[in-house]
């Protein structure tokens, strides 16, 4: 059986191995394809994982997972190769991913950008957004500090300068850490900060950091209010102009059974939900109502509070962003989606209390206190290095120290890797299981006179959602109601310049009904007024003249499908 190793980051290869293993290993459940290739050539693997006994993926309602679009944020696809690894070995020994692998598909992409995460994972990192594409120009910056390991001790830690105009000075209470320098202070210490490096064409005066070359944000490129350069920083020429984004936008577009989604990023421990560029009041309630109940049980069960993008999650009170995934997959594809950022540092520190983006602008110094005390203690002194003196080719005397941000904010440190992503996996599959799900309620055939039988068929939708899922699919027509059709076995299919068959007295060979509810808006009750229609059936009838085989089939492209023979005579 595949072994993952969930206290490590894997590389492409190996990576790719083990899908393949599983595929191996469970072929009645897992099939294994590349939706497409990366700017450099590299698969992009998405793995299907369903019951195949129990009718083909195409014909279930299915839930997509994706991660690792953004470089360095390997902890994304580990908790997708944790996903594949619950739904596949708790097969057969867990009820609910059994009936969860019976009666769903899930669609696993565990490395969307695979590029940039093999600089982040390389011996020698190197870390970027997103793609290695160069954009929006193919040459490097001639000016500007280099992130790099000077010192040689496998770090890219931080650079205190002594700089009598410099904004930091050591901290009173605790001297190891560093504080902002009051308006008006004087007669100090003070230091500017530096990520450490060196500076290309140094004028031994000017510092800034170098610009990137590998400009892009693949998160910027979904078509949804996609934005120019100028007004959307690494959005890329055009939408989905990104090898990697179009291979997930034709993957998801292809599979119209996808009734949610969760991709996978870090760090913040949240998860997000759209709308980013509008508030809440722009939406239609029901969804936001749906959101909000989604994200109650996605804090329930991994500790992570639900925020809104627009409402809590913004990096300037003047800013949004678009053509992000999750805006995508709500407002083009009609389905509720979440970006669940993995791993929170504050957290971890007892920091609870504060507001997700506004905290690296402004907090008390008694977090960082908080902070330095979790590294020594839960970190061994790993996260949060001690200053020592370096002697700088171009700077001079400098101390390097500080936060390492690679080993303790932007993914779990291995040893917490897997405790932190286990719970993802059992909020996708409650969310998978309450997708739309029709289901066979009736079957009834009846004499109709002499000649004649009357067919009934009814469908119900035991699904917690509606088989549109989002209100917003409605008025964005996304989805069509539930359809039925009938045919009679050996009959010729071919209708053109033809009249409908003798057969058929009564009804249509194809009829669309309407979308079914579930029960995800039924509203507490019991006080006298409240009636549960049955507005999640859908009941379709037939007159036929001939006696046979006819085959009814009834089908909505996200509660999936229902096939019926019928004996009449």
């Amino acid at each position: 059986m595949p072994a993952i190793e969930f206290n490590r980051y894997y590389r492409f290869d190996e990576m790719t191995s083990l899908l393949r293993a599983f595929a191996s290993e469970f072929p009645n459940l897992v099939d294994l394809e590349s939706i497409g290739k990366s700017h450099e050539g590299r698969d992009i693997w998405c793995l299907t994982v369903t019951n195949k006994a129990t009718g083909k993926h195409q014909d279930k309602p299915a839930f997509w997972c994706d991660g690792n679009i953004h470089a360095s944020e390997v902890s994304a696809s580990t908790s997708v190769l944790y996903i594949l690894n619950k739904l596949t070995t708790q097969y057969g020994k867990d009820e609910t991913v059994t009936r969860a692998v019976d009666s769903r598909a899930f669609y696993l992409v565990p490395r969307l950008g695979p590029d940039g995460a093999e600089w982040a994972l390389a011996d020698k990192p190197k870390i970027i957004r997103s793609s290695t594409r160069p954009y929006p120009y193919d040459e490097e910056d001639p000016y500007g500090l280099e992130l790099q390991d000077i010192d040689g001790d496998g770090r890219v830690l931080n650079m205190r300068v002594k700089d009598p105009n410099g904004p930091w000075k050591v901290c009173a209470q605790e001297p190891r850490l560093l504080e902002l320098r009051q308006p008006g202070e004087v007669g100090g210490t003070y230091y500017r900060l530096m990520p450490e490096g060196l500076f290309h064409n140094f004028d031994g005066l000017t510092m800034r950091g170098q610009k990137r070359k590998e400009g892009l944000d693949m998160n910027r490129n979904f078509p949804s209010a996609w934005r120019l350069e100028g007004e959307q920083y690494g959005a890329g020429p055009f939408p989905t102009s990104e090898p990697e984004i179009h291979a997930a936008v034709s993957a998801i577009c292809e599979r119209p059974n996808i009734c949610g989604a969760v991709t996978f990023h870090t760090f913040s421990g949240v998860h997000l939900r759209p709308p980013s560029r509008m508030p809440d009041d722009d939406l239609p309630p029901e969804d936001i109502w749906t959101f909000k109940r989604i994200g109650d049980e996605g804090e329930k069960l991994t500790g992570y509070p639900a925020i809104s993008n627009y409402h809590e999650f913004r990096y300037h009170p003047k800013e949004t962003i678009t053509g992000v995934f999750d805006d995508w997959m709500y407002e083009h594809r009609g389905v509720y989606s979440w970006t669940t950022e993995i791993w929170s540092p504050q957290r971890q520190a007892g920091i609870t209390d504060y507001k997700y983006i506004d905290w690296f602008r402004d907090h008390p110094i008694e977090d960082d206190i908080k902070m330095l005390a979790w590294s020594d203690t839960a970190l061994d002194k790993k996260g949060y290095i001690d200053w020592v003196p370096f002697k700088h080719p171009q700077l001079g005397e400098v101390e390097i120290g500080g936060w390492d941000s690679m080993y303790a904010f932007r993914n779990p440190p291995p040893q917490f890797l897997e405790k932190e992503i286990s719970p993802f996996a059992d909020w996708v599959i409650w969310q998978a299981l309450s997708s739309p799900k029709l289901e066979l309620r009736e079957t009834q055939v009846t004499r109709a006179g002499d000649g004649a039988w009357r067919i009934r068929v009814a469908v119900q939708n035991t699904g917690w959602l509606p088989t549109n899922v989002t209100k917003g699919a409605i008025k964005n027509k996304l989805v069509r109601g539930v359809t039925a059709e009938i045919s009679k076995s050996g009959a010729s299919t071919d209708s053109i310049g033809k009249r409908e068959p003798a057969w058929l007295v009564a009804g249509k060979l194809r009829e669309v009904g309407d979308q079914l509810r579930g029960w995800d808006r039924v509203p507490v009750g019991g006080f006298g007024w409240h009636g549960d229609e049955t507005d999640d059936v859908a009941v379709f009838e037939w007159v036929v003249s001939e006696p046979g085989e006819y085959a009814v089939e009834v089908h909505h492209e996200r509660a999936g499908r229902v096939r019926v023979s019928i004996q009449t005579g």
